[in-house]
């Protein structure tokens, strides 16, 4: 094994050594060849790869992607910087995948190739979401705005509905609620009713989520209309819970099947969703204020104290 990496080894040198002779000028040679000096630059990073010399090989992918760049080559240029985001992976890098799939994208969009682009941001977010998820939030977004440009409904809601759902495990709620709607806005384009009326559901829990019971209702009276007996059912069983503050049935719609099978970051927002307190709570002794006007008593009951009272007087 050992001798196999070191032939690998003085092969990647070799290929380094071209590369960097190719990059050199002289009297007789007054522009460097980046085309030659980037393919071997891309070879050597290959050779590296093999071995799981990992930095080297990162190192050399970026080399490769500058001199691509110099010539023009953007699609090769895109190429080598999604290769390095995978060997950042192997490096525990996690951080400048970003960083290296937006620089991919863009080179990709230059090129006139924004589906790899879209494509390599989305591998990217992937790779670090578990980590990063604010990273990812971000990289997922920026695959809706370039699949966006290129009309395509479906896709751009796809890249929506994967932030929208990392916003509400960050528990932003806020932008989760506005993510949503955009994502509604989006299938709306593409007439997706069904997946319209999912997400009026996943926008009436965030609402809750934010405590913002009349933004819930609006969103319910506003989308309803695309929504299925079920999810009709269980959102006016649940509006009427908070609304009448019985934790009961509130509770019984969280916990209906439907809503246990949405998304993952739905269903753990309806448990751990925080129930109205108004008959959850046992009923307290009610506050006694100073000076304040004496208790109704009827008539009869007035006469019937005086009669009792009157033929004793005080102890």
């Amino acid at each position: 094994m050992a001798g196999v990496n070191g032939k690998k080894t003085e092969e990647a040198l070799e290929h380094i050594k071209t590369a960097e002779k190719s990059l050199k000028t002289s009297l007789m040679k007054w522009k460097a060849d980046y085309d030659i000096a980037a393919d071997e630059y891309n070879k050597a990073a290959l050779c590296y790869k093999g071995i799981k010399s990992y930095q080297e090989c990162k190192d050399c992918f970026m080399k490769a992607a500058d001199c691509y760049k110099k010539n023009s080559s953007l699609f090769s240029a895109a190429k080598c910087y999604e290769q390095a985001t995978l060997v950042c992976k192997e490096l525990g890098q996690l951080v400048e995948i970003a960083d290296l799939s937006e620089r991919a994208c863009i080179m990709y969009q230059q090129h006139g190739s924004p589906d790899s682009g879209a494509l390599c941001l989305e591998k990217a977010a992937k790779m670090i979401e578990q980590q990063h998820p604010d990273k990812a939030v971000d990289l997922y977004r920026r695959g809706m705005d370039v699949v966006l440009t290129e009309d395509r409904p479906r896709q751009a809601a796809e890249f929506c509905g994967k932030f929208s759902r990392l916003l509400v495990r960050l528990r932003r709620f806020d932008e989760a609620a506005d993510a949503i709607r955009r994502e509604i806005s989006i299938n709306q384009q593409g007439e997706n009713l069904p997946a319209i009326g999912r997400l009026t559901v996943a926008l009436v829990l965030v609402q809750l989520a934010r405590e913002d019971y009349v933004a819930a209702e609006k969103a319910f009276k506003e989308w309803g209309n695309c929504c299925e007996v079920e999810e009709i059912q269980t959102l006016e069983m649940l509006l009427r819970g908070y609304d009448e503050e019985d934790a009961d049935v509130a509770r019984k719609a969280l916990n209906s099947p439907f809503v246990k099978h949405m998304d993952v970051e739905y269903s753990k927002l309806a448990r751990d969703l925080r129930l109205p307190s108004g008959l959850a709570q046992p009923a307290s002794k009610p506050d006694v204020r100073e000076n304040a006007a004496p208790s109704y008593k009827s008539v009869a009951k007035k006469e019937d104290e005086e009669r009792g009272g009157g033929g004793g007087g005080l102890c």
